[in-house]
């Protein structure tokens, strides 16, 4: 007696890699996913490649796993995704004290985020594959 199959947590035309305990604040990582939401894979990646902020590799070899899921797992086309979602969510703080003037100390935060990618295919093979 085995254990019964998951259902599926995204449709069957797209697929979701999610990267998780990525060290930086959620708020500057959610600029580097604001640049990808909505766009064509290719031209995601192409933004990311040359994008400046540090964070920006971490999010390409994510959205090069969710490519890589979606062709090997889920037998998409991988010209014809786009990113569908692309959403950050908050992670752990570490705490830190560091030390000031006249015996004092202060605060430090340290942030941890999580990122999910979710691609999508679109076009007409999409819709009879979905049905």
């Amino acid at each position: 007696m085995s254990q019964t199959k998951n259902p599926r947590r995204v449709e069957a035309n797209e697929a979701r890699v999610k990267l998780v305990s990525v060290r930086i604040s959620p708020r500057k990582l959610n600029l580097v996913a604001q640049s990808i939401r909505g766009l064509k894979v290719q031209r995601a990646l192409n933004e990311l490649e040359f994008s400046h902020k540090r964070i920006a590799k971490d999010v390409r070899k994510a959205l090069y796993s969710a490519i890589s899921n979606a062709e090997n797992n889920h037998n998409l086309d991988i010209d014809n995704l786009f990113v569908a979602q692309a959403y950050v969510g908050k992670g752990i703080v570490m705490k830190r004290f560091a030390s000031r003037a006249r015996g004092r100390s202060s605060r430090i935060l340290k942030p941890f985020s999580e990122i999910t990618i979710v691609v999508r295919e679109f076009g007409a093979e999409a819709a009879k594959g979905a049905a």
